[in-house]
């Protein structure tokens, strides 16, 4: 089954509980527009070669569309449709004003030397000009994508349209119209949700044990901000690996390890501490997992052997219909990455609000603004749960629907 079966699966499931109108489950159910590019691109040795690109756009009736581009060999059309479908249901979850995409080369672009790559960037910009814009469709990074290649992409379509449009896309470098708290974004919504999850679950961090799995952006600040907030992290890992440690690691010497040596393996920040692969570190005895590195990690075949209580998703799609079911059956929470890591996308939408004022807020100012709708969107699935006796993620895609229905009912159906 595809990525993208997966996701119709949970907007059919989520559907049936709510009785949802056949008619916006039909709209929901396919993207509104599909673009594919070729990028000829010269490399520094001469040779040409042909790279192949994607922007899905699945739903606008929110707001402009809204998604990251990842540069990855494993980029495929089913991969980036669900991840523009998830898209559309993450902004909604939160009740921002913005629709879903998804963006993607099919590259590995550690092979590239820093030319070919901004010229990969700006050639697949000059493609897909018409598309994109910060009233149209407003890209952001990914996957192997950083705030310069952000920055390559606004200088890129402000010279097509001929004047300053830093707009265009999100997740830039402050000196290119970036916004403050946007680097630590995703973690920071996650752990506001779940902060509320603890509330709710009367959890007291000094005596929970956590392991993260994915040890780049997302999962390194929530490790700082989890430790910082008295829980104990017991493991981690990247994609060469993981460490785990039951009395725990520390993650500042960890980070500093990886920045060092390129990977968390073989950092000794800790007691006991010992080399496991990714599929052990899932496997580990903690009270919570959470999942910040690609898709499709827990399925039918390993989530029997999860651990953890709480599995709470900072990537896109890590766990499956069918681990969604048996976790179910062992009472394992799982947080939906459509609610947990929704923080990303909603300072993206600040980021934008600033670069059309051009008037920037402290990062005090994002947090402030970030919390209150973090909690909101929360307390919001978590009572629909309530209301359906259903799985959160299944109240997390009720609460988005319940919201595109009535925009879609309100401005016409045909």
């Amino acid at each position: 089954m595809s990525l993208f079966d997966n996701t119709l699966k949970q907007i059919e499931q989520a559907a049936s509980i709510m009785s949802l109108d056949k008619d916006i489950v039909t709209i929901l159910s396919s993207p509104k527009k599909i673009l594919q590019v070729s990028l000829p691109i010269r490399m520094d040795s001469g040779e040409l070669k042909v790279f192949q690109g994607f922007r899905v756009q699945h739903n606008d009736v929110a707001g402009p569309f809204k998604g990251g581009i990842r540069y990855h060999q494993q980029v495929d059309m089913h991969e980036v449709k669900a991840l523009a479908t998830w898209m559309t249901m993450k902004c909604s979850v939160v009740g921002i004003p913005l629709g879903g995409a998804k963006g993607g080369i099919i590259v590995d672009p550690k092979t590239l030397s820093k030319r070919e790559l901004e010229k990969l960037t700006r050639k697949y910009v000059d493609s897909i000009e018409a598309f994109i814009g910060p009233e149209l469709d407003v890209p952001a990074p990914d996957v192997n994508t950083t705030p310069e290649i952000m920055a390559w992409i606004a200088d890129e379509y402000s010279k097509l349209q001929k004047r300053n449009k830093l707009g265009v896309v999100t997740g830039k470098p402050l000196e290119v119209g970036g916004s403050q708290g946007r680097g630590d974004a995703t973690s920071r919504g996650g752990y506001y949700i779940l902060n509320e999850v603890a509330k709710a679950k009367g959890i007291n961090p000094a005596e929970t044990r956590v392991v993260i799995q994915g040890f780049g952006n997302a999962g390194s600040h929530m490790a700082r901000i989890l430790q910082e907030e008295g829980y104990k992290i017991l493991g981690v890992s990247d994609s060469r690996g993981g460490v785990y440690s039951p009395s725990g690691i520390d993650v500042n010497c960890i980070t500093k390890c990886k920045k060092e040596n390129g990977s968390v393996l073989q950092c000794e920040c800790g007691n006991d501490i010992k080399t496991i692969t990714n599929q052990e570190l899932l496997e580990q005895d903690c009270d919570i997992l959470i999942l910040a590195a690609l898709e499709n990690q827990v399925t039918a075949e390993n989530a029997d052997n999860v651990k953890a209580k709480i599995v709470l998703e900072l990537a896109n799609g890590p766990v499956t219909p069918e681990a969604d079911e048996i976790f179910k059956n062992k009472g394992i929470m799982v947080v939906p990455d459509i609610l947990a890591n929704a923080g990303g996308v909603t300072v993206s939408y600040f980021e934008i609000v600033q670069n059309e004022m051009n008037y920037y807020w402290s990062e005090e100012e994002v947090q402030a603004k970030l919390e209150p709708i973090m909690i909101n969107a929360w307390n919001r699935v978590f009572d629909i749960q309530k209301e359906f006796d259903c799985t959160l993620r299944q109240a997390g895609f009720i609460s988005a629907m319940r919201r595109l229905e009535a925009k879609l009912k309100a401005r016409g159906l045909e």
